[in-house]
Formats: structure tokens, C-alpha cells, sequence
């Protein structure tokens, strides 16, 4: 394992980490998130099928995700990084190229699952936690900014891909991708690193928990945190997931051209890279779960929002407006499990809060198509995704006040 000179400063290095784990994100999960929310309709006309199939395709990937963060995340806490982080990348490349020569529905639910649960998983959890463990203070920050790559990627992975089915058709497109893919996330593999070993394990827990919320890593269990924010994950997820997946078509069922409709996901998604980097900040200053929260009222408020909008100026707007803020939770997430778990705990943990948040965002988009197919419009599919943000409000509040009240107690004791 790779290490760099102990200083007594935290290493300037650490940002190169988080610039090549922002980048590294942005490829990799904007293609598994929500990358196939542009093959909608060029899949139905050449194969015929109905968006609830296509959607499967998104949803694969995401219980591949779902479910290969819980090993990965173990993995990542035992294993170097580099290596975890080189086999994803080369995983997700080749499933990539794989899927621009499939022909059949199973091929691609196959193969999406496998770029999820053996490509993504071994990229998200590990880079995250990585990333978290290079800060002994700011950290809220640097998640942010790492998280943002994830966010450029979902917003850019379905631009470019839209440009590149309209040159080159949907094979190519993806072909292109998987070259791209395993050249760029490779190189960018090398990068990374594991942090230095400044201070014994006692005292990098210490400063572990200092970051925000007063040390909560000892307010609750490491067990009772993955069940917690991971109930709270799966419904934000569910909510977040709809206009992700469901933003493009809704707009070209309108009448909207796919390269306008694909604008409108990346202006949404480019305004949650600052809006990331902002409730990063935010947590630092106000504490993580009341960050989550405000974020989460935010996307839950607005979701709905999406089908009164008429205009191609409107959606440019509301983009913005709804992009901001929905960006915070994925932040509030990240920086909550770092928060409420101790270092030796934090990448399986982060595995299994992250296995429910994909699992919902495979959920949110599948049900999104499912009801569009029963209904023959979105307004159900909407609906549900802000019914599934009210129950998440109130499970993240119970979090905030369970923590406070036991934090009380703790101060009393001592």
C-alpha cells in the first residue's frame, strides 16, 4: 500500500483524492444512476419495448449496485484501495462495451447488474469512505465536492449520450462509453491512495467524531445507524430517482426534442454540483442530519412540480431551482454515515445505507415506468415519489431528535 510522508498538517495531497474520486464518480455512476434514462425511446424503436422493460435495465444496475456495496464496503476495509478500485473500473468499462452489442432484454438486465454489483460497488462506498478518511476537519466539504462528481455525471452521462446516439446511434454511443470508461477510470485509478497513518487508531477516531453533531458515532451503534438511514435512503431514493430517470421522456412525450429534454437533465444536474458542495458546507456548520433533512424537505416539496410545466424556458428554471436543493441529500447521507459511525465501521456501513439508497433509486425508476405503462401519464408516478419523501422527513426527523435526546443524557452522565 501506497502512503504518503507523515506532516503535521493535514497532506495537501488529500485534494488530488478528492478531485480523482469526483471524477472517477461522474463516469461511473452517472452511467448506473441514470445514464439509460436516454435509451427509452431509441429502444422501443428498434426492439418495441415499453419503458416499464427499459426502466429494468436502470433498475438492474442499481440492485447490482445495491447489493455489491455491502461486500465492497468490506472489502475496501481490509483490502488497499487501488486494487478494489482498479477491478471496478475495469468491470463497469467492459459490461459497457458488452451491452452496445446485446440484442435481447435479459442481456442487458444482465449485464447492467453486473457493471452495478461488481464495477460501481467497488468504486462508490470505497472512494467515499476513502475520500471522508483524508479529512480530520472539513470534511463535510470535501464529501461535497466528491459527491458533486457523482452529480456532474448524471447530469453530463445522459447529455453526451443523447449527443452520441444522435450521431452515431445507441451501440456506438455505448461503445464509446465503455472505451471511455476504461481508459479514463484506469488512469484515474492510480491516483488514488490511502491516507497516511498520522495518529493511532484512538486518536483518529477522536477527530473522527468531532467533525459535526458533537461525535454522534457514540450515540448509536453502527447497526442501528445502517437500519436508520438506510429506511430514510430507500424513500429519498424512491423521490430522487423519478425525474432522474423520468425527466427525458416526460419532456419528449410533451414534445420536446431528446437533445432539449437532455439539456434540461444537465442544467438540473450541474446546479447540484454547487448545491452539493453547499449542503457540504451546510453540515459542517449546522450539523449532518438537520443538512439531510432540510435537503430531503426540499426535493420532496418540489417533485410534483414537474408536471404543471409547460415551457422549455419553465423546465430551464425550475431546473435550477429544484437541482440546488435536491442535490443536498445525497450529501446529507454521506456526511450522516460518517457522522454516526466510528472509522473502523465506515465503509460497511456506508455499504449497506448505500444498498437501500440504490435499491430506491431501482425502485423510484421502475415504478416510474411501471405506472406510466398502467396509466398512460406520469401524474401517478409523481405522486408516489412525493408520498415517499413525506415518510422520509419524518423517519429523518426521529433521527435528529433520538440523537439530541441520547446526547443530553450522555452529557448529563458525564
Amino acid at each position: 500500500m501506497n502512503s504518503i510522508s507523515e506532516t503535521s498538517a493535514e497532506p495537501v495531497y488529500r485534494w488530488v483524492i478528492v478531485s480523482a474520486s469526483a471524477l472517477m464518480l461522474a463516469l461511473s455512476m452517472g452511467m448506473i444512476v441514470n445514464g439509460t434514462s436516454v435509451f427509452f425511446i431509441p429502444l422501443f424503436d428498434e426492439f418495441g419495448w415499453q419503458r416499464g422493460d427499459v426502466s429494468l435495465i436502470n433498475t438492474s444496475g442499481l440492485v447490482g449496485l445495491a447489493i455489491g456495496g455491502i461486500f465492497m464496503g468490506r472489502i475496501a476495509d481490509k483490502t488497499p484501495i487501488r486494487w478494489v478500485i482498479l477491478f471496478g473500473a475495469t468491470v463497469i468499462g467492459l459490461c459497457m462495451l458488452g451491452a452496445s452489442q446485446a440484442d435481447a432484454l435479459w442481456q442487458f438486465y444482465l449485464l447492467f447488474f453486473i457493471a452495478g454489483f461488481l464495477g460501481a460497488a467497488a468504486l462508490f462506498a470505497p472512494l467515499i469512505a476513502n475520500v471522508g478518511s483524508w479529512f480530520k476537519t472539513g470534511a463535510g466539504v470535501a464529501l461535497g465536492i466528491a459527491s458533486a462528481g457523482q452529480a456532474l455525471g448524471q447530469g453530463g452521462m445522459p447529455y453526451v449520450l443523447a449527443l452520441l446516439i444522435g450521431v452515431l446511434g445507441w451501440r456506438d454511443a455505448l461503445m464509446s462509453v465503455g472505451i471511455t470508461m476504461l481508459v479514463l477510470l484506469i488512469s484515474l485509478a492510480m491516483l488514488i491512495q490511502q491516507p497516511p497513518k498520522t495518529a493511532t487508531q484512538s486518536d483518529a477516531a477522536k477527530t473522527d467524531n468531532s467533525l459535526v453533531d458533537g461525535g454522534d458515532s457514540v450515540l448509536i451503534g453502527p447497526n442501528t445507524v445502517s437500519v436508520w438511514l438506510g429506511a430514510a435512503a430507500i424513500l429519498c431514493c424512491i423521490t430522487m430517482a423519478v425525474p432522474l430517470m423520468h425527466l427525458v421522456p416526460l419532456m419528449q412525450d410533451r414534445g420536446f426534442p431528446l437533445e432539449d429534454a437532455g439539456s434540461v437533465l444537465l442544467v438540473m444536474l450541474v446546479v447540484a454540483i454547487v448545491g452539493r458542495i453547499a449542503f457540504g458546507k451546510l453540515a459542517d456548520l449546522i450539523g449532518a442530519i438537520p443538512t439531510y433533512w432540510i435537503a430531503s424537505c426540499w426535493q420532496t416539496i418540489l417533485v410534483f412540480f414537474f408536471l404543471d410545466i409547460d415551457t422549455l424556458q419553465g423546465y430551464y428554471i425550475f431546473a435550477v431551482i429544484y437541482g440546488f436543493g435536491y442535490a443536498g441529500v445525497m450529501t446529507g447521507i454521506l456526511v450522516c454515515a460518517r457522522v454516526l459511525t466510528p472509522l473502523s465501521k465506515r465503509a460497511s456501513v456506508l455499504g449497506i445505507v448505500l444498498f437501500f439508497a440504490f435499491l430506491g433509486h431501482g425502485i423510484g425508476g421502475y415504478q416510474g415506468g411501471f405506472y406510466f405503462d398502467l396509466t398512460g401519464n406520469y401524474t401517478l408516478t409523481y405522486a408516489n415519489a412525493a408520498y415517499a419523501g413525506i415518510v422520509n422527513l419524518i423517519l429523518v426527523g426521529a433521527l435528529y431528535f433520538t440523537t439530541n435526546r441520547r446526547r443530553v443524557i450522555l452529557a448529563l452522565a458525564t
